[in-house]
């Protein structure tokens, strides 16, 4: 029988399938009983799985990272497919096909680095196109880079998930440089390149998909102003002369100011157009990819509206439903 992937499944359906385990908790509902609550996922999406009357021992059979034969139920809950699971059984990592489990193949993450390198090659400014370029020099950690998710859960939280963040926003932002002429192109393009690259140091993929230490109590904003010092004077070797002090410290703001908020964890506010740019085009990218998710993944009977979708505070529209036609009016041949 073929694999019923979970972007296939539909309620109230029987499952007996391999998934890869994303996150895991022993919890207890008011009454004080156990239960065990498991994401899981495939290369298609996540799913939760729930499994009451839970144990200890029953926890810990498996860890973040494992591969589990999952046996249970579908149903729909708050417009999203949930699994009450009945059993658990670790796989072997050997005895399952790795290509069921990878959102991007290899072919398209060498098409993501082939066009993350030409565009930092569009660069014309030779001191950011030269501080850039000392990163993707570095094997190890663009091989790291490449390899890493955006994040846990929100937006592209799967391997690979940064570099087409990354790439999706350089894009964006080479289209809107040139709707904005008042935008300095090399800056905006750089900053989208250096936005997130403290992520490699913020988030681990070791066994499990989970924050470091310093990245919880640092951050990635942070984290990449540090980076792009480390790299510095690589890169002011190679120009042979200082770096531009104005440059740099624009860069560094961009990099600090790119979550628009204090709230959502930046130390400053965008104070520069390229800083304010680059925040929004960030912020796009990841909303367009929370929304599309969520579209996908709603099994909501309504055909015109998902669930409520409480991160966000509202139900999204799926489109209108065009009921089909009573028309009995008799053909032209009749």
């Amino acid at each position: 029988m073929s694999r019923r992937y979970i972007n296939q499944l539909g309620p109230q359906e029987k499952v007996n399938e391999i998934f890869r385990v994303v996150s895991k908790q022993l919890r207890a509902n008011r009454s004080g009983i156990l239960y065990l609550q498991v994401d899981l996922a495939d290369r298609t999406g996540t799913i939760t799985a729930l499994r009451w009357n839970a144990t200890p021992e029953d926890a810990q059979a498996f860890q973040l990272g494992d591969y589990v034969r999952v046996e249970g139920t579908t149903q729909v809950y708050q417009g999203g497919m949930q699994l009450l699971a009945k059993r658990f059984s670790r796989i072997p990592a050997q005895e399952v096909d790795e290509r069921e489990f990878v959102r991007l193949t290899a072919a398209e993450l060498q098409r993501l680095q082939n066009r993350l390198v030409e565009l930092v090659r569009s660069l014309t400014d030779p001191a950011l196109c030269t501080l850039a370029e000392c990163f993707l020099a570095d094997q190890a950690f663009m091989e790291r880079f490449s390899q890493m998710p955006a994040g846990i859960k929100y937006h592209h939280a799967y391997p690979g998930g940064l570099l087409e963040h990354t790439v999706q926003v350089m894009e964006s932002a080479a289209a809107l440089a040139g709707c904005y002429p008042q935008i300095d192109r090399n800056l905006l393009l750089a900053g989208a390149f250096f936005h997130d690259l403290g992520k490699v140091e913020e988030l681990t993929t070791e066994g499990r998909l989970a924050y470091t230490d310093e990245g919880q109590l640092v951050g990635h904003l942070v984290q990449g102003v540090r980076l792009v010092e480390q790299k510095l004077p690589q890169a002011e070797q190679l120009l042979g002369e200082p770096f531009p002090q104005e440059t740099l410290l624009r860069l560094k703001h961009m990099i600090v100011s790119h979550h628009g908020h204090y709230e959502f964890g930046s130390p400053k506010l965008p104070m520069t157009l390229e800083a304010l740019a680059l925040y929004c085009l960030d912020y796009l990218d990841a909303q367009v990819f929370f929304f599309q998710q969520h579209l996908a993944e709603d099994r909501t009977p309504d055909p015109c509206w998902t669930g409520y979708v409480a991160q966000i505070g509202r139900k999204l529209f799926k489109g209108l439903r065009t009921p089909p036609s009573d028309d009995l009016s008799p053909s032209p041949e009749e």
